[in-house]
């Protein structure tokens, strides 16, 4: 099984909003469901989300990794490599 080669930029973050899409937040928008980037704590919303910030986030700032902010989800993704992946150890961020 492939393995993400870029969790050696993963950090130990704080999200940058605890209430939803940082973005969105600020613009009066509205989102389905949160990412959380797992190098600085970026809160943003899903490509199926208008605004699609958590993609956003990742073209300005090339960090690479995400992982579902949903109530429950522990899935984490990987931009470059269009890689869905979980880790061992590694719970739901919100339960």
């Amino acid at each position: 099984m492939a393995q993400c080669t870029h969790l050696d930029q993963v950090q130990d973050v704080t999200p940058s909003s605890p209430d939803g899409c940082t973005a969105c937040l600020a613009a009066g928008d509205r989102w389905v469901t949160l990412r959380l980037c797992m190098t600085c704590g970026n809160v943003g919303c899903c490509d199926s989300s208008p605004n699609r910030h958590a993609t956003g986030h990742h073209r300005e700032t090339e960090h690479p990794i995400v992982r579902s902010f949903e109530l429950g989800q522990s899935w984490w993704w990987c931009y470059p490599e269009e890689m869905r992946f979980e880790r061992e150890g590694y719970g739901p961020v919100r339960t």
